[in-house]
């Protein structure tokens, strides 16, 4: 599948990469520069409160690794009230930002196309976003040539990634309920809450914000290990203003604030 990815990409001459340090985008990045060559790709990484700290070191370590231009855009969705409302659509208003960020960029730069992540099976979950990218004409290689996450796993893993099994980790934003308005604070209570659980050796999770119910949401093989380690949980969520820490029982599962929107339709 990496020569298909590779053949696909030579004919689009310079190109930018929205690039988010994850294991789709980064498949993306390193096949635009094996395809075009490092002097006709930039990769652009978007920069708002919703990002956390950590991924956006993350992405600019690998970025310098394999060699790419990388391009910081600072984005203003945050500023933007409906973004704000965070309803349903929240994701449209958020992409419209970005997608316009790199696409001004790119015309800046005498660069034909921009290029994402999306592989095959995103199409399978509430995403907005999407609607963005069409209207901006953002191009999808992976999902044009039906690459499944394990397809991208297994390409990223080939091709020397070293983040080819990073686990997927969405805006923050999608840690806050719909109808609770997203702030900038709200934001950085949710990035140190889960930074918290990664120090205390915890890799896959979310921390949803429910107001003062830190709601977390770990693997089911994780479950116990947050009980054994409760007391330091707990210490470290009150710290940040959480009055209430609770353990989802049913565990990690990718969109669960979308959960509310299948319930209120059945």
């Amino acid at each position: 599948m990496i020569d298909r990815l590779l053949h696909h990409l030579r004919p689009l001459g310079r190109v930018a990469v929205a690039y988010s340090g994850g294991v789709d985008s980064s498949l993306v990045l390193k096949a635009a520069l094996d395809a075009l060559g490092s002097e006709n790709v930039i990769a652009l990484l978007a920069v708002s409160p919703s990002l956390p700290q950590s991924e956006k070191d993350e992405a600019i370590e690998l970025a310098k690794s394999l060699g790419a231009r990388l391009e910081l855009l600072p984005t203003s969705e945050t500023d933007d009230p409906r973004y704000q409302a965070n309803a349903p659509n929240r994701c449209y208003f958020c992409k419209d930002h970005v997608y316009k960020a790199l696409r001004h960029f790119a015309a800046q730069n005498d660069l034909e196309h921009v290029l994402d992540g999306m592989n095959a099976e995103d199409t399978l979950d509430v995403r907005p976003g999407r609607a963005a990218a069409r209207e901006l004409h953002i191009l999808s290689p992976l999902h044009e040539l039906g690459f499944t996450k394990q397809n991208v796993r297994e390409a990223a893993k080939a091709l020397g990634l070293p983040n080819w099994n990073k686990p997927a980790a969405a805006c923050l934003a999608s840690r806050i309920p719909y109808g609770t308005a997203v702030t900038p604070k709200l934001l950085s209570q949710v990035e140190k809450a889960e930074a918290a659980l990664f120090d205390l050796g915890f890799r896959e999770l979310r921390v949803r914000h429910h107001g003062d119910v830190a709601r977390i949401e770990v693997p089911e093989a994780d479950l116990s290990r947050v009980l054994k380690q409760r007391d330091a949980i707990t210490a470290a969520l009150k710290a940040l203003g959480y009055v209430y820490i609770t353990l989802d029982l049913a565990g990690l599962r990718s969109g669960s604030m979308n959960e509310v929107l299948a319930a209120r339709t059945a």
